[in-house]
């Protein structure tokens, strides 16, 4: 199983369907959302949404209440009658809990301390097509108040969870979902961490709001400049063998891949 959703991942509330082709026609995949964006009087409402809702598939994925919750059983029903095949897992801590979903794609939501010491495990199933993440709920697990420091960038232990999520779903060549950034009105650290995302290996970034979604197309988005170095780089390879020189810089194996990289996300 694959994730080819991306970059830019928009959540949408699962009870407000008359958002839901608005979303999916601004973003690159669209999560229905069954769990924080929905009160619980409006969550039965919300699944018949869903199940009504003719969304692209391939762009669309449900996010469902986590397996602890007394919603779940009713979400994994309402899964079975939609046509929707790829289902979010919010605050997964374990590889055991994903076992009812066995028959779907699965992207894991890691939300703790004791989830990202165990996002190896998770992403190893063979169900789970990507891990996602979620810096507030992280911090409420390690008894913190806040993700980020005075100038809006993540503290470093919460940097640190960013890292392992990535490493540990790249390890087992699952895709990795960079978390959302809930100021959606100031775009600039979004900008920075959407193109460090993108450089250091991150298949998506999810939002909330679709005045971010083309903040981060364009942070995966690879300039003229870098694509045309990377067109460059490629056809080098082709008509050389080993290692060669381009612009002064010795191009290598390693330097071969991340033109190749650059370039699907070119032309994605």
């Amino acid at each position: 199983m694959t994730f080819t959703m991306g970059p830019a991942i928009l959540f949408c509330p699962a009870d407000r369907p008359e958002r839901f082709a608005k979303a999916a026609d601004r973003a690159d995949a669209v999560i229905l959302d069954l769990e924080d964006a929905v009160g619980a009087e409006n969550k039965a409402a919300a699944r018949e949404a869903v199940i009504a809702s003719s969304l692209d598939p391939e762009r669309t994925i449900l996010r469902l209440n986590g397996t602890r919750s007394p919603e779940f059983e009713a979400d994994l029903e309402t899964l079975a009658r939609s046509g929707y095949s790829t289902v979010m897992v919010p605050k997964v801590t374990s590889p055991e809990e994903l076992a009812d979903l066995a028959a779907y794609r699965v992207v894991a939501l890691i939300e703790s301390a004791e989830g990202v010491l165990n996002a190896s495990y998770i992403a190893a199933l063979p169900q789970v097509v990507g891990l996602f993440w979620g810096a507030e709920d992280l911090t409420v697990s390690l008894g913190g108040t806040s993700s980020r420091g005075h100038d809006g960038r993540y503290r470093n232990v919460i940097d640190h969870a960013r890292s392992s999520i990535l490493l540990a779903a790249r390890a087992h060549g699952k895709a990795a979902i960079d978390a959302i950034n809930v100021d959606f009105t100031s775009l600039g650290i979004l900008q920075a961490e959407a193109e460090d995302a993108a450089q250091s290996g991150f298949s998506a970034t999810a939002c909330i709001h679709p005045a971010q979604v083309e903040t981060i197309r364009s942070a995966y988005r690879p300039d003229a400049a870098q694509a045309d170095w990377a067109r460059r780089v490629v056809e080098g390879s082709l008509a050389n063998k080993g290692a060669f020189t381009l612009d002064g810089t010795m191009i290598d194996e390693p330097v071969i891949r991340h033109a190749e990289a650059l370039l699907r996300r070119a032309s994605a």
